[in-house]
């Protein structure tokens, strides 16, 4: 392959304008060639920095991505690619990668695609008293990571969610968060971006929490009108789940009958409806139940019920990234490195997710594995993500 066969596709075109403060005399390898191992050894299943120097340093491996970049000084040491990860600035990464993220999102023509909002503690980050968290938004019907923002503090996540929502497109979506996000600001900052929300309470909205609550007790007598659907502002459906040694039923109440909240109303931006949801989960003899409020700018119970049933996709990614990815796992802590290495996950999570052609069966990590033994399988990711 020739000089000029290289450095094609959407990657190098969007994260090769990130900036390099290194002293351009005593750099011997680019930084977007130093993040292109980075990313393509992450879809590889390899999970840190240490491991990600071996697998590039293998000779087939080496001969595979100097299809896409030229490496005239051969592979960078180990010492390079972490100081690589101090350097990039994080914002700047960050935001990159939302620019990325909106060349692989379809949204419905019609709306409602339900994009979920909520934080993660990278545990292995620790360093002191400091520790990572990251704030990401999960864009269902798409099955991907929009978007990320770090704070330095779980309670930070309120100061951070309005500040990921400003940096997406979210016309015609609805945005689920859990009760730490359940304030006014974000309720406000996600109607000004033309989208509606669905937002658990919890103790952190003590009042508002316990007049839905006793909203919700008042019309149990209604119940059995409300099941066979004779009550007009109470909407009802219900949900039956069977697999992995357990029967799961969700029963969803949602009611646009608010006028007694006019105070609330006032409040909070363009509120339409309370919901609730009653959870069972039977696991052989046990049996557990929950019931979970909310507030919402909805006003139809169906779509309240698709948006409380897929927040639980970004819980998922979460559980991917520590399983798949050993997100918690890493020890990673200098600087930016974890953050840095964040979002170089969330990339090749949504290259792997991405990828729905030819394993559309697969896990992600079974098509990491496949990726990492396979040179075309592993050409074909990155070609559908990053082509031209």
């Amino acid at each position: 392959m020739t000089g000029n066969d290289r450095y094609k596709g959407h990657f190098f075109d969007i994260f090769g304008v990130l900036s390099d403060i290194r002293q351009e005399g005593k750099v011997m390898h680019k930084l977007i060639d130093i993040l292109f191992i980075i990313v393509s050894a992450s879809f590889c299943n390899i999970n840190n920095v240490h491991d990600i120097s071996i697998w590039a340093g293998v000779e087939k491996n080496q001969e595979w991505l100097k299809n896409y970049i030229e490496l005239p000084n051969g592979i960078p040491s180990l010492s390079t690619f972490r100081r690589a990860l101090r350097v990039i600035e994080p914002k700047q990464f960050e935001k990159l990668f939302m620019l990325w993220t909106k060349k692989l999102t379809v949204f419905s023509e019609d709306g409602g695609d339900i994009v979920a909002i909520d934080g993660k503690t990278m545990r292995g980050s620790r360093n002191g008293d400091s520790i990572t968290h990251i704030v990401s938004a999960w864009c269902s019907v798409n099955n991907i990571v929009l978007g990320q923002v770090k704070t330095e503090d779980k309670s930070n996540e309120i100061t951070a969610i309005p500040e990921l929502l400003k940096l997406l497109y979210l016309e015609g979506c609805i945005i689920t968060i859990d009760a730490m996000g359940c304030q006014k600001a974000i309720v406000k900052e996600i109607r000004r971006k033309k989208a509606d929300y669905v937002i658990s309470l919890k103790g952190n909205q003590e009042t508002l929490h316990q007049d839905v609550k006793d909203y919700f007790e008042y019309i149990k007598e209604e119940e059995a009108d409300i099941k066979e659907g004779k009550n007009e502002k109470v909407g009802y459906t219900k949900t039956f789940e069977k697999g992995h040694g357990r029967i799961e039923s969700r029963e969803y109440y949602y009611s646009t009958d608010i006028d007694w909240m006019k105070e609330q109303k006032k409040d909070w931006k363009d509120l339409t409806g309370i919901g609730m949801v009653y959870r069972k989960i039977t696991r052989g003899d046990i049996v557990t139940e929950e019931i979970q409020h909310y507030i919402g700018s909805l006003t139809d119970v169906t779509l309240f019920a698709k948006a409380a049933r897929q927040h639980w996709g970004i819980e998922c990614a979460h559980w991917q990234l520590d399983v798949t990815f050993k997100d918690d796992a890493d020890r990673t802590r200098k600087d930016c490195t974890p953050q840095n290495l964040a979002v170089a996950r969330r990339i090749a999570l949504n290259m792997v997710r991405n990828e729905k052609e030819l394993y559309p069966k697969y896990s992600a990590n079974s098509k990491r594995l496949t990726a990492l033994l396979d040179e075309e399988y592993r050409s074909h990711i990155f070609d559908l993500n990053f082509g031209n």
